[in-house]
Parts: structure tokens; sequence; C-alpha cells
């Protein structure tokens, strides 16, 4: 069975090396997508064998779809990772299984969970551990949309996989490499929340049986209630027991208040700035 794993990519030399090998136990061909890094990361990913593609990054669901339709794939599913993220044998050996069952079932789009990783263990509690990412893919099926944190479209089936998970290591490239990330989101959230707050919200979704659309109106709600930092916090660490994750937990929820409370500042400079007023 031919299947292709698409790795996004931008200055990842300490991660695309095992990124690929554990890809190489189960996937036939590996494609990084790069963003023009102008570190060893094409080099690296070359030597073990990665097909190399480039491409002027602009925004993550823009990058994402020129993967899909840009590059000629041996075979119809595509299987999209990043760079900090594993997916060993076991989560292989899942996908090949489903994706065969998938070809008679209509299913364009796979869903597995993910596990965190912060201080040396899971955050089992934590924001992760209940959402819903739909990284296999259907070549054809599947449209991104969201300039950041992507929503994955399609017509046909989605199907929800929960028995194994892919581990995701959010700092491996240390807490200064996070805050700079962060800082870039929190530019590109808090301009697509400001488009966001101006359209109808779907509060239709909130009882939705799909998880997915669940969580979309779930997030457009979020998005608009008051003293939202803090919420987070109190969100994750105690209604989602990520004080059962010790103090990794604690400093997780920390981390995202504190990214929330960005955003919801950069929102408001946008504000004044477009009102002509200075922040």
């Amino acid at each position: 069975m031919n299947i292709s794993a698409v790795i996004l990519t931008f200055n990842e030399e300490r991660n695309i090396v095992d990124c690929i090998r554990t890809l190489k136990s189960w996937c036939s061909d590996i494609v990084v997508f790069d963003s023009f890094s102008t570190d060893n990361t094409v080099a690296l990913a070359r030597a073990e064998g990665a097909r190399i593609f480039q491409r002027k990054f602009d925004n993550y669901a823009k990058q994402r779809n020129a993967a899909l339709h840009d590059v000629k794939y041996p075979g119809e599913w595509v299987v999209m990772v990043d760079a900090d993220e594993r997916w060993n044998e076991d989560i292989g050996r899942s996908i090949v299984a489903e994706i065969a069952k998938a070809d008679n079932a209509d299913v364009d789009i796979i869903h597995y969970r993910r596990k965190d990783m912060f201080i040396g263990r899971w955050l089992r509690h934590n924001v992760g551990y209940a959402t819903w990412y739909g990284r296999v893919l259907r070549l054809g099926k599947v449209e991104i949309q969201r300039e950041i944190n992507e929503e994955y479209h399609c017509q046909g089936r989605k199907l929800f996989v929960s028995d194994v998970r892919f581990i995701h290591y959010p700092f491996i490239n240390g807490m200064s490499w996070w805050f700079l990330r962060h800082n870039r989101y929190s530019d590109m959230e808090a301009i697509r929340l400001s488009e966001e707050r101006g359209e109808k919200t779907g509060h239709g979704s909130l009882l939705s049986r799909d998880p997915v659309l669940r969580r979309q109106a779930q997030k457009q709600l979020l998005y608009r209630l008051p003293c939202r930092p803090l919420l987070m916090f109190t969100v994750l660490y105690f209604f989602k027991l990520g004080f059962l994750d010790g103090r990794a937990g604690f400093h997780y929820s920390v981390l995202r208040s504190i990214y929330e409370y960005m955003i919801d500042l950069k929102i408001k400079e946008l504000r004044y700035l477009r009102s002509g007023r200075h922040f």
C-alpha cells in the first residue's frame, strides 16, 4: 500500500531525522515541504531519503494545501505531519489497517488524538488529550482552511480512531523557541479572530455529534467570553484535571493562559490601530 507522509518544515534540523525515521518503518514515501530553511534541515532530510519541495511560507492553510496539490504522490493517501511529532510503527499499523477499510467505506479523512509531552511526561489531562486531529487525508477530497490552527474540510465521511495516538513534543526546541513561535501564532490568531468576531457564530454545532464541528463551535464561543486567559487556566488546570499532571500540568496551563493573553492584547491593539488611535 502506497502511503505518503508530508512534513512541513522551517529550521527543524533538531527534529527532522527522528521524525523521518519513525515514519520510515511503515511509510513508503516521505516528502519534506520546506519553507526555505536556513539551517541543515533540507540536507539532513535528503540524506534520510526524503523528497524535498520548497515554497515560501504565507500561512499554514495555504502551505498545507500547496503540499497536497503541487506534489505528485504514488498513492491516494497522505499523512500530514509536523516535525515535532513522532508517528511510530504502532500508529503506522493502525493507519494502514484503517485505510484498507476506508477504501470501501467512502471515508475521506481519518482523525487521531495526540500525546503532548512536557517536562518528561505526557500531559494526559490537558488540551491535546481529547482533541481530534484529521491528519490522514485522501488526496483531492480534503481542503484545509483557516490560516492558523487549521480546519480540515471534506464532503465524505470522517473516521475517528481512539486506540492509538501520535506523540507531540511542543517544547523540544526549548522554551525560547516556544515563546518565539507562539508570538508569531498570536499575531496570526489575533488577525483571524478579529475577522471571525464579525461573522455569524456556529452555536448550533455546540451539540453536534461531530467532535470536530463541536470543537470549532466551542472555540468560537470561548473567544467571545470575557477574562478568557484566566478562564483558559481554570478550565485546563481544574476542570480538565491538569493538576493531576503535576508541575508539568501547572506550567502548561500557565503558558496557555499567557498565550491567550497575548492574543487578547493584540486584538485590542488592532482595534486601536484601525481607529487611528495610538495603543
